[in-house]
């Protein structure tokens, strides 16, 4: 079963991504923060991270810099899922290692979709 933690802070939206993925046969972890993210990356190596980019301990840019310098995660997939839309923030989560981004809010249909081609779930 393949593994994807969603780091996020609002909880309806980690709320909906998790009903939405579990319903696929994803097997979901959730943090809210930075830190727990972090933690649980360590100890669940989940195939996929969704992860926001303003958390409420930091940002989700340290969290993804984190998890490509661990060579532990290094197959890990990392996605940005944010309201941030701003060539800036997009160029700069690419040059951190991020494998992709979205912009929030994608339609449910296009997230799964998505999630399911990095997962390998044709």
């Amino acid at each position: 079963m393949s593994k994807v933690l969603v780091v996020e802070d609002s909880l309806t939206d980690a709320a909906i991504v998790k009903d939405l993925l579990e319903k696929e046969g994803i097997e979901v972890s959730l943090a809210a923060n930075v830190s727990d993210g972090y933690r649980k990356a360590m100890g669940i190596k989940p195939d996929l991270i969704l992860l926001d980019l303003m958390l409420p301990d930091g940002s989700g840019f340290d969290l993804c810099a984190r998890v490509k310098q661990e060579v532990s995660l290094s197959k890990t997939i990392v996605v940005i899922f944010s309201i941030k839309d701003n060539m800036e923030d997009i160029t700069r989560a690419f040059q951190l290692g991020a494998d992709d981004y979205i912009i929030k809010p994608p339609l449910p249909e296009f997230l799964v979709r998505k999630i399911r081609l990095y997962l390998g779930m044709r």
